[in-house]
């Protein structure tokens, strides 16, 4: 019988060193147990299914189906399965096709034991395992581009001083705060309310904004320049 306060998690890495070396490395952390390892994405979408892993640490760039694509398939068919991708990579083209699809959690190589376990709780626990690193590109992202994205065909732009597709401003900052990667339970606290009470301004956004989970979420705050307190 599976024991609630283990996370189970499946790896997924082309080069056998590196999987091997991230299958030892979770091997020695408390409360996690390693039930299989990946050496492409049509392999851990295959191991998905087989063992029903809590969360999969994926690689982006391996043959046969990349990481972008086998988190797409995991999230499609087990919505409960979390993602945190652990890459080589920072780069716009790799980071955020990874957030749209699906991920949560997302590390470069150079992340150490005491970071892999933080995303992996973090994701567990409903929030965005979002590396420093990772965070300050979102940053400077939005830096580069000052002001909102360009409207597509499908949503028009907001006039100056509106908040995009209808956002209430209560509802910004609920977002602004995921973004910061807190969980529900810290953004109650933070604006002395009810989970239930997130639980629905988050559902509100969510439909607003077309966005399926908090990662993409984190995505669109940013594009949109919602990182702040909302006034």
């Amino acid at each position: 019988m599976t024991d609630p306060g283990v996370t189970r998690v499946l790896v997924a890495d082309d080069q056998t060193v590196v999987r091997e070396g991230i299958v030892m490395l979770l091997g020695l952390l408390p409360g996690i147990e390693v039930v299989g390892a990946a050496g492409d994405g049509e392999e851990a979408v295959a191991l998905v299914e087989r063992y029903h892993p809590d969360v999969v640490l994926m690689d982006l760039r391996m043959p046969r189906c990349d990481g972008v694509e086998a988190t797409r398939r995991i999230r499609a068919a087990h919505p409960e399965v979390e993602v945190v991708v652990l890459t080589t990579y920072a780069d716009d083209d790799s980071l955020f096709p990874a957030l749209q699809a699906g991920a949560r959690g997302y590390l470069t190589k150079d992340a150490g034991a005491d970071q892999i376990a933080r995303a992996i709780a973090d994701v567990r626990s409903g929030a965005a395992g979002l590396s420093p690193q990772v965070q300050l590109r979102l940053l400077e992202r939005l830096s580069e581009q000052p002001g909102r994205s360009a409207p597509t065909a499908e949503r028009p732009a907001a006039r100056p001083g509106e908040l995009p597709d209808g956002l209430t401003a209560r509802e910004a900052e609920v977002l602004a705060l995921i973004a910061e990667g807190l969980s529900n339970a810290e953004i109650a606290h933070r604006l002395f309310v009810s989970q239930a009470t997130v639980k629905t301004h988050i559902n509100n956004l969510f439909a607003k904004t077309a966005v399926r989970d908090r990662a993409q979420a984190v995505a669109y705050a940013f594009r949109h320049g919602i990182t702040g307190t909302q006034q």
